[in-house]
This record gives structure tokens, sequence and C-alpha cells, in this order.
């Protein structure tokens, strides 16, 4: 089989071969999956540039985690999938964990979920980490409830527009926060009862406006960084934060002296450390996820342009330009 593997850490145009590698057998509790598709993440780019070096395993290795698939084997101990099923899921991409930039791979039974059957490969494989990261942000960790008043920053991101769509099932009143005009639209066919552009309105501005100066019930940071000081003035006392990037210095103060329940999102933790009830816990939120999405209550963004397992390169390439428009995706 064909894996694209990476054998120093640097730039996406410099760092991947394409090999030839022996099919893997499925150990105990493991699938083999042929893969269909897969999508860039940000972890993927951090994970070539030697950004994450604590949990990446020896050269050489595979990319990326999102997958979908067939199975084409199963290991002992495997009850729910069988040769023949469509399946999808975030499964590592990292360590010593299979990525899915090859022709086949095992993954772990308990990060793997049937594929929502209205959807093409394509369409699944953009879904798993965005979409498990916003499920955890906004259902166990925030522990939304309908009514309240929830602010996503980057509405129109991977995670960020996912998060839109389950902030509005579970009753929530929805902020999106935007960089441009032109995503207005976007972010209200997501469902967004309200969309800001902050590069037109200050923090202040939108917290007065909406919320009177009280300042919103959840804020869910897709961006983190330098945007986590507007989290922290935005969020209401004793109101909840939750971010995907922490990885910078901040003054805490603000969060003190609210009373803020501050929380960080970072999937790969249950896999680095075989935390056995959040891996179980990722197969059976993709399950629910693939539900709203067969009931139409959920939908993807997936950026118009595809690229095949010939242009790993390129595709890595595009999705850092800033140019796309929903997740990358790289297919047969």
């Amino acid at each position: 089989m064909y894996t694209v593997t990476i054998n120093k850490f640097g730039n996406a145009s410099e760092v991947f071969e394409r090999v030839e590698q022996a099919i893997p057998e499925p150990a105990t509790g493991q699938v083999l999956i042929k893969v269909m598709a897969t999508s860039y993440n940000p972890v993927d780019g951090h994970l070539r540039e030697g950004r994450i070096r604590a949990v990446t395993g020896p050269f050489p290795f595979t990319l990326h985690g999102d997958v979908a698939g067939i199975v084409e084997a199963t290991g002992a101990d495997v009850k729910d999938f069988k040769k023949g099923d469509r399946v999808y899921g975030w499964t590592g991409g990292f360590g010593q964990q299979d990525g899915a930039l090859a022709e086949f791979m095992r993954a772990d039974q308990r990060l793997l979920a049937k594929m929502p059957v209205n959807l093409s490969f394509a369409e699944a494989a953009a879904l798993p980490l965005a979409a498990l990261t916003a499920y955890e942000a906004l259902f166990e960790r925030a522990n939304i409830i309908a009514g309240q008043k929830v602010l996503i920053y980057g509405g129109v991101g991977g995670v960020g527009h996912l998060a839109v769509q389950f902030a509005k099932l579970a009753g929530g009143e929805v902020y999106a926060v935007v960089s441009k005009d032109t995503d207005i639209e976007l972010a209200r066919s997501f469902g967004a009862d309200h969309v800001i552009n902050y590069n037109k309105q200050s923090v202040a501005d939108y917290v007065q406006q909406y919320t009177g100066g009280a300042g919103f019930d959840i804020v869910f940071d897709t961006v983190g960084g330098p945007n986590l000081p507007n989290s922290f003035a935005a969020v209401k006392l004793f109101g909840s934060i939750v971010t995907t990037i922490a990885m910078s210095p901040e003054d805490l103060s603000p969060l003190h002296f609210k009373g803020v329940s501050f929380h960080v999102v970072l999937l790969m933790m249950a896999i680095v450390h075989d935390i056995d009830a959040r891996q179980q816990g990722y197969g059976k939120n993709l399950a629910r996820i693939a539900e709203w999405m067969e009931q139409g209550k959920v939908k993807a963004l997936v950026d118009g342009q595809r690229f095949s397992f010939d242009e790993v390169p390129a595709a890595h390439l595009f999705a850092e330009s800033g140019q796309s428009r929903g997740k990358v995706v790289i297919e047969r």
C-alpha cells in the first residue's frame, strides 16, 4: 500500500514522501480501514512543523486523524464494526497511532462510528475532530442549557460553524463572531441569531448592545491566543469560557473577579494517555452527531477545492494560506 509520510519537520512543500509499505494487520480492538478521505486540521500543521514534539512518534510517521472509509478487516474483540461498514472518526495521526494519509490505516474502535448515510466520504471526513471539539466544548464543558446567550468566536471556522449549529440545537441564543461582512450570511445559514464583525465593533460595544453590559453566559473561543482577553471581557459574572487554544501567557485576573469557569478542550490528550472512558465517549458522540446529520439538523462546510492523495503538500499549503472556505479535504 502507499503511505504519505514525513521524515523531518518543516514546511509542507519540503517534508512529505510517498512510500510503499505492507498493509498492517489490525490488533485487538482495532479496525483496518480503507481510507477514502481525510481532512486537514490545524493540529496536522502543528505536528508537521514540530510544534508538538512531545506527542510525535519517531520518523517516519504519518499525519492526519480525520478519516472516512470502509472497514477492510477487524481485530479481536471488535463487535460493533464488520467488513464493508462505512465509518468515520478522529483516530490519531500522532505518536504511535496510524495516520490517514495512507491507503489503509488501523484505528481504535472506540474512536469510530458509522458514517452518516446521507454524506459522501469527503463530507464525513471533514467532520470528526471539529465536531467532537464543538460537542465537548458546549455539552460537556459549558453544560449549555436552553435560553443561554452563547458567543462563538470564529463562527464560520471549522469548529465554529458546527458550534453554532450545536448551540442552536440546545436552544441557545447564538452570537457568531466573524472577521468580514461576506461571512455574515454564511453564519446566519448555520443558524446564528446575531452575527458580529469584530473589525467593526469593539467587545464593549457588542456586550452592551446584546447583553446590556452584563456579558454572555457562554463564550466559546476557537481563536485563542491574543483573542482570549476579548473572551474574558465578553463573559458574564459566573459565566463559562471554553477555548481550543490557551498556549499564551494571559492575565487571569478578569476571570478571578468574575468567578468564571474556564475550560480548555484538547482531544488528543485522551488518546495520548489512553483514557478509556473519554475515547469511548468520542465514538458515542460521533454516533449522535451522525444522527443529527442524517436528520438534516447539522451540515458540514467543505471547501470546494478538493485534493487527491498525490497532492498532500498542496492541500496543506492551501489550508494554511487562509484562502479556504470550510474544511480542506483530501480524497481518492
